[in-house]
Order: structure tokens, then sequence, then C-alpha cells
């Protein structure tokens, strides 16, 4: 399947990519830069050129306090492999599990040639570990329910779920 993924867009994690993980598919990832926010040129302090795309053209939508921590995140790894955060980010997504292609798009041939080295970036597990801690979705209905009933993390020391009841001053 073509659809959007990027590590500030992990939406497609909740039902679309294990399904492409369990039936042996794949996906090709368009956007895989989250419209260029992930270039490298925004940070808190730098919105962008003038004429750069998202200061015209705002798509896909990114959460974007949320990515620039995750952009906060890519910056070290990414001066640690002599790279740029936009290799990073391909990086991580060329990594994923179910991802058999990305489309990029650049304007310059240093754009294009940044964004074609990040199939030679290998990530080590440690840095795969940081990025997926920083970029990880919020957990949604059943999930953060399933949790605190003890089905996860809030289970108590006896693997027991931990009961919740509202009804008649619970029990």
């Amino acid at each position: 399947m073509q659809a959007y993924y990027s590590i500030a867009g992990r939406e497609l994690e909740r039902e679309i990519v294990p399904v492409v993980e369990d039936q042996g598919l794949g996906v090709m990832v368009w956007s895989p830069l989250a419209g260029g926010f992930l270039s490298g040129k925004y940070t808190r302090d730098k919105r962008g050129d003038n004429d750069s795309r998202r200061t015209v053209f705002d798509f896909p939508p990114v959460d974007k306090e949320r990515a620039y921590d995750i952009i906060d995140a890519m910056a070290p790894i990414a001066k640690a492999h002599g790279s740029s955060v936009a290799r990073v980010a391909l990086a991580w997504l060329l990594q994923r599990k179910g991802v058999m292609s990305v489309i990029i798009g650049a304007k310059t041939i240093e754009q294009l040639d940044d964004n074609l080295a990040a199939a030679e970036l290998e990530l080590t597990p440690e840095e795969i570990t940081k990025l997926d801690a920083a970029s990880a979705l919020k957990p949604e209905y059943p999930g953060w329910m399933l949790a605190r009933a003890g089905r996860g993390p809030r289970a108590d020391k006896e693997g027991k779920g931990v009961r919740i009841s509202a009804a008649r001053g619970g029990r």
C-alpha cells in the first residue's frame, strides 16, 4: 500500500502496519519527511525559509511541538553520524518493518544526495530505541484502558489486574 508515514506521523502503526506485517505486505511511504518539516530547516527557533513548501502549504498535518521534540532527539544522532536530521528521519523509516520504499522529493541536488544517502545510514539499536521513545504514539482507547485494567504496565506484582469499578463505590 502507499501511505503517509514518518517519525513525526506514526499513526499508521495503530492498525495498518500490523496488518501489513501479518500479511507479508509492504508500505510505500509518501512524505517521509512530513512535508519537509523533518528536513532539518525547522526548529523551535527557526521556522524554515520563506520559500519553503510548509510556508505556503502546511501539509501533512504535524503536531509541531511533538515534532520539535523528535527533531531534538534526532539532532545529536545526526551529529554523531556526520549526517543530517533528514537523513536520520529517512534511515529510521527505512529500518521499520513493513516499509519497502519511500517516495522522496528534493529541490536541490544536495537534498537529493542527502536523502539517497539515508539508505546507507545504519542506526544502532540504542539510537532506534531513543527515536522510538521520542516519537512514540500516545495510547488511545482501548490501549490505555487495558493498561489501567492490569493487562499492561500497571498490573500488580502477581500479574493480576487493578480492578476498576465506578458503580456503587467500587470494590
